[in-house]
């Protein structure tokens, strides 16, 4: 089962989808900032991209200043629980597939999960 975590107004989501859509594969799609993934999600997210919680932040939103994100001494937990109340502070697209997840930036990323 393909899932893409999704802005349809991200440029680079929306060529993510239509690279999907074009390969054949008709992902769930998750509106993301209208039903926010919980912090469990975020987490195991985060396990699948095999990234740190600091990777998956997008650091020029005003929510990322305004919560002072770019303190080093900030730990896994609390940038998980910035994202978790805050959607927009989270990179775009995300794909699932099974047990893998990689960044659609760029958009040929998705390839990797084919």
């Amino acid at each position: 089962m393909w899932t893409i975590y999704h802005n349809p107004r991200c440029s680079k989501s929306r060529q993510t989808l239509q690279l999907l859509q074009e390969k054949g594969i008709d992902p769930e799609v998750v509106l993301y900032l209208e039903t926010p993934p919980d912090r469990k999600t975020l987490a195991s997210l985060l396990q699948k991209l095999d990234i740190p919680a600091r990777d998956l932040l997008r650091t020029g939103e005003d929510e990322y200043k305004a919560l002072q994100l770019k303190d080093p001494g900030l730990g896994e937990e609390q940038l998980l629980d910035a994202m978790a109340q805050h959607p927009r502070l989270i990179q775009r697209p995300i794909v699932v597939r099974g047990d893998r997840a990689v960044l659609g930036r760029p958009p040929e990323n998705v390839l990797e999960l084919l």
